[in-house]
């Protein structure tokens, strides 16, 4: 039975979700709010949604409203979700999870007691190149996969400058200089979205910035930051290492592509640059850019688009790539607007999927904190000179049993 939603934040990134839930089958309704009523309005408006909440506390005591989606600064997170999941309604959350251990304990107990969907919205989970990794360890054709990579290289003057003012308001530069580590999810979700395990202990080395421009400036931020890039390695539980590396100044064309992995097995690895990737292994080398790109400039005839239903192929102008599995989302998202590498039509279907039937998404409350504390625990390394750090775990989501997701190759559970 579809439910309804409320949309909390209504700033440059909430409407583009705010569209797919509303065009969702699943949903039956989209309202917002916003610290900013103006913004709310706004966005009501221009997507003809369902209205507008006072605020957050009123979005909550709506009875009729079974679920938010947050998409608030990203060090509110934390406390917002803990709030919604008590007030009785399902939550969606835009990344991280949170930026303290607390934080991500109490989310944890607040899913484990009252049941409710959790899910965070990371989009490198359902990137190309983790689903194509996926896939590839899934086949045995990594063998055992030793040491992986996860780079979230994005330049502040690509973007980040006017994201933060127009976040921040006047004070937006004690904002901008939020630390590096701190929002991890982009790099380590798509590490630990292809291979199993978790992060067991860390050491990482914080760059200090020099641009003296006012951000990442100690004197200013809110946060006592002055790190701009961070390059963490982490010891993982099944064996074998992942590096990490944060980047917020750096000569890079992040606007081509943001996320970036490698991943290395006994029989086989996979690499990526900004416009190129490549599977490798003892035989040779396999150029696979075209396979994981999501330009739009697939041939309807391309034999790699044989398995797709031809009624759907034009879904490919929505950014998908050949390994994701479109014939699992529902029409409605047939050239709609995408993002993030082909990531946002999967993370809505399957939120609204987890809430309507019941099950723990992919990227549940368990799986979140693995993609999250260790980046928290990271940054206290390097405000310890890399001393190496335990990371501690929460544990596997309960009840794992096979479902689909963006590659039909994830785990989730009942609740």
């Amino acid at each position: 039975m579809p439910f309804s939603l409320g949309i909390v934040g209504a700033g440059q990134f909430s409407g583009q979700f705010a569209a797919l839930f509303q065009l969702h089958p699943g949903v039956s309704r989209v309202v917002v709010t916003d610290v900013l009523p103006e913004r709310a309005t706004a966005l009501d408006a221009s997507l003809d949604l369902d209205g507008t909440a006072a605020d957050f506390d009123a979005l909550l005591a709506d009875d009729s409203i079974d679920a938010v989606a947050i998409f608030t600064q990203r060090w509110t997170h934390g406390p917002l979700v803990v709030k919604a999941l008590r007030a009785g309604k399902h939550v969606y959350s835009a990344v991280p999870m949170a930026i303290a251990e607390e934080e991500i304990a109490a989310i944890i107990e607040a899913v484990r007691e009252t049941g409710l969907t959790y899910m965070m919205g990371e989009t490198s989970y359902y990137n190309p190149a983790t689903i194509f990794a996926r896939k590839q360890l899934a086949a045995g054709k990594f063998g055992r996969i030793f040491y992986a990579e996860g780079d979230y290289v994005h330049d502040m003057d690509l973007g980040f400058y006017e994201a933060y003012k127009y976040s921040g308001g006047a004070e937006w530069k004690r904002t901008a200089s939020y630390p590096p580590m701190l929002y991890p999810t982009h790099s380590i979700g798509g590490v630990l979205g292809a291979i199993p395990g978790h992060a067991i202990s860390v050491s990482c080395i914080g760059v200090r910035d020099e641009r003296d421009d006012g951000v990442f400036d100690r004197d200013i931020s809110m946060f006592d930051n002055d790190f701009s890039n961070a390059t963490a390695l982490f010891e993982l539980s099944g064996g074998g290492s992942m590096r990490i590396n944060e980047m917020r100044r750096v000569g890079y064309p992040s606007h081509l592509r943001e996320s970036r992995f490698r991943y290395f097995g006994t029989e086989g690895s996979f690499e990526q640059l900004a416009t190129v990737s490549f599977w490798q292994d003892k035989k040779g080398v396999e150029d696979v850019s075209e396979l994981l790109a999501t330009d739009a400039t697939t041939d309807a005839d391309d034999p790699l688009l044989a398995h797709v239903d031809p009624a759907l192929r034009d879904s490919f102008v929505s950014g998908h790539s050949r390994v994701h599995d479109v014939e699992r989302l529902p029409e409605e998202f047939v050239g709609a607007h995408n993002g993030h590498e082909g990531s946002h039509h999967f993370l809505v279907d399957d939120f609204v999927t987890a809430v309507n039937g019941r099950t723990l998404p992919p990227v549940n409350a368990w799986v979140a904190a693995r993609f999250t504390l260790p980046g928290i625990i990271a940054h206290r390394s390097a405000l310890q000179g890399g001393e190496r750090l335990t990371v501690p775990d929460f544990g596997d989501a309960p009840e794992a049993a096979s479902v689909s997701t963006g590659d039909s190759m994830s785990t989730t559970g009942t609740v």
